[in-house]
């Protein structure tokens, strides 16, 4: 298996956005094996990072960006896509500005500066997500189709894209074909530009967007080809969507083998595809923590917690990452003795004892921090408390606690608790740490 990659040094890049037309300035660094791609607005009060996920994808015509709270990097798919290009895994891209310089609208400003950087492979395999199974996505008459690769030892992703604007436009129907690997990407993909016909320029100047650039910056396409302008390949429309297409796969954080099929596809269809992706992953992620031998069986448990039957609500800890996050189960039976008289026509469990087992699994987090060992977690409060789905006899709660703020005498939790993919409820809780003594 291929190792990861990061870039050897650091490279600095300044240009104006694309739509924004926003000065900017890039610094891309070497990042840490399994770190992926994270971008860092420096230009912030307190830099705000902003990992290159789909989780953090904003909602943007024409274009990827990304957002942590209030704040937004636009334009980031060409900067991904030339990481992609080059086979880099990961790395610490800051930006001064609120959009990437667009250079002329290709991937080739990014691809130079990280040639330039130099490529240095890590001491980690790369994780790659083999596509298993088909996976349709479908927009109207826009579709995205995923298939797995042909043969079980590639380590490839191929890509056919078929661009089809009707008989009576200029750019017509384009077809591509083609295997992501850097000297491929290099010749036929990273040269391919941003395109648009005139009438959707001025609908995008009519927005105040894209006023700084000319007919050189950009291929416009009026009635008879591009204006003012010359193309680098026949059908360098569909090489530029191959381009975005391959940038927008970055946002699952995992390198694909596989086939991709596009007709039509644009960015919100990509995303769309990405996220049955992440989905897939925590699918076969919870099975492989349901599968996986208990981090703490139930004795260790009561070591932990002082409640015991009927009030223990955790059977076992399935993962402990340090005093962050924890994970753990809770069996619902029909055995419980809540259901002889809660709803007994129709079981359910009562919501009060389903925050409960989340507050159980909030304290057993708080007790993995060293100072609160021989201390045990009491509800002080509960905030942003919401039910979404009912429990009933035979299913099995998915527990999860992670830390918000932890001091030497109180804590702050977030807490879920889920059946199977189903949110079922969540709520903030506060706890206070006291001597276990007496419990």
């Amino acid at each position: 298996m291929s190792a990861q990659q990061t870039i050897a040094g650091s490279v600095e890049i300044e240009g104006r956005g694309l739509f924004t037309g926003t000065p900017s300035i890039v610094r891309l660094h070497p990042a840490p094996a399994n770190q992926g791609i994270t971008f860092l607005r420096t230009d912030e009060q307190v830099p705000v990072r902003i990992p290159a996920r789909v989780a953090n994808v904003a909602k943007r015509a024409r274009r990827t960006s990304l957002r942590n709270g209030t704040v937004s990097i636009e334009t980031v798919e060409h900067c991904l896509s030339a990481c992609a290009g080059l086979g880099i895994d990961n790395v610490l891209i800051e930006l001064r500005g609120d959009e990437l310089p667009a250079g002329d609208g290709s991937g080739l400003l990014f691809l130079d500066k990280l040639r330039e950087a130099g490529v240095a492979p890590q001491d980690a395999g790369r994780d790659w997500f083999v596509i298993s199974q088909t996976v349709r996505v479908v927009d109207g008459d826009s579709e995205l189709v995923a298939l797995p690769p042909l043969q079980a030892t590639a380590e490839t992703l191929e890509i056919h894209y078929d661009l089809d604007y009707g008989e009576a436009s200029p750019i017509g129907r384009q077809h591509h074909t083609f295997v992501l690997t850097p000297d491929r990407y290099l010749q036929e993909i990273a040269p391919a530009r941003t395109f648009v016909l005139k009438p959707e320029a001025d609908q995008l100047l009519a927005a105040g967007l894209g006023s700084h650039l000319t007919y050189s910056d950009i291929l416009v396409f009026g009635n008879d080809g591009p204006i003012e302008n010359t193309l680098r390949f026949p059908d360098e429309c569909v090489r530029h969507k191959i381009l975005d297409l391959i940038g927008d796969l970055m946002l699952l954080g995992k390198p694909l083998i596989g086939r991709i099929y596009a007709r039509r596809s644009g960015h919100s269809l990509n995303h769309e595809l990405v996220r049955r992706f992440a989905e897939q992953i925590r699918q076969r992620q919870r099975v492989d923590l349901l599968l996986s031998a208990p981090r703490l069986d139930i004795r260790q448990v009561q070591r932990i917690l002082p409640h015991r039957y009927p009030f223990l609500m955790v059977d076992r800890i399935l993962e402990v990452e340090g005093s962050r996050r924890a994970v753990g189960i809770k069996n619902v039976t029909i055995n419980e003795e809540f259901f002889q008289g809660h709803y007994p026509g129709k079981p359910i469990m009562p919501g009060v004892l389903i925050i409960e087992a989340m507050a159980q699994m909030g304290g057993i987090l708080l007790s993995q921090e060293l100072e609160h060992k021989g201390q045990v977690a009491v509800l002080l409060s509960l905030d942003k408390v919401k039910f979404r789905h009912q429990v009933s006899p035979g299913d099995q709660l998915l527990l999860v606690a992670e830390a918000i703020r932890v001091k030497s005498r109180t804590g702050h939790v977030r807490t879920t608790a889920k059946v199977g993919d189903e949110l079922v409820a969540e709520a903030v809780i506060k706890f206070m740490m006291t001597d276990a003594q007496g419990n």
